[in-house]
């Protein structure tokens, strides 16, 4: 298993991993958004190869804005990561997270963080293997407002 940083050649297979991750995106501007990544020096896109098979992906970003629980700024934020079941629980998505970090801190981050939701117990998990801690825990909550009628 070779994990590199993914280029151009890589954009079908990203996207393929990508749709997997998040299936009610859709392909079109999803292509678009991982082609203009790819090419975004804020930005790092890596891939596990197995031989000619994508078996994983993980895209991480410098994020200038506040970070939940982080003390300085930019911070190197995991924005999403994938593993085929196929390669899963064999340190992919470990040595994924490894190569996303040392890009964060080539680009002089301090801070490495990553977000799941509340409800996904299994990236909880991985998470907290990979060395994250907990910074916060918060639900959010919406609210539609009807319109006045005028009666």
């Amino acid at each position: 298993m070779i994990i590199r940083k993914a280029d151009r050649k890589d954009a079908w297979g990203v996207l393929a991993l990508a749709l997997l991750l998040w299936p009610d995106r859709e392909t079109n501007p999803l292509f678009e958004e991982i082609s203009n990544l790819l090419d975004d020096p804020e930005s790092g896109v890596f891939v596990a190869a197995d031989g000619k098979v994508l078996a994983g992906f993980a895209q991480c970003a410098m994020r200038h804005d506040s970070v939940q629980g982080s003390l300085t700024g930019p911070v190197g934020y995991l924005e999403g990561i994938f593993v085929r079941e196929a390669y899963r629980r064999q340190g992919v998505a470990r040595a994924l997270t490894d190569a996303c970090e040392r890009w964060a801190k080539a680009q002089n981050c301090t801070e490495f963080a990553s977000d799941c939701p509340l409800e996904n117990p299994l990236a909880i998990r991985f998470h907290h293997g990979a060395g994250f801690h907990e910074s916060n825990r918060i639900v959010y909550f919406i609210k539609r407002l009807q319109e006045e009628s005028n009666a």
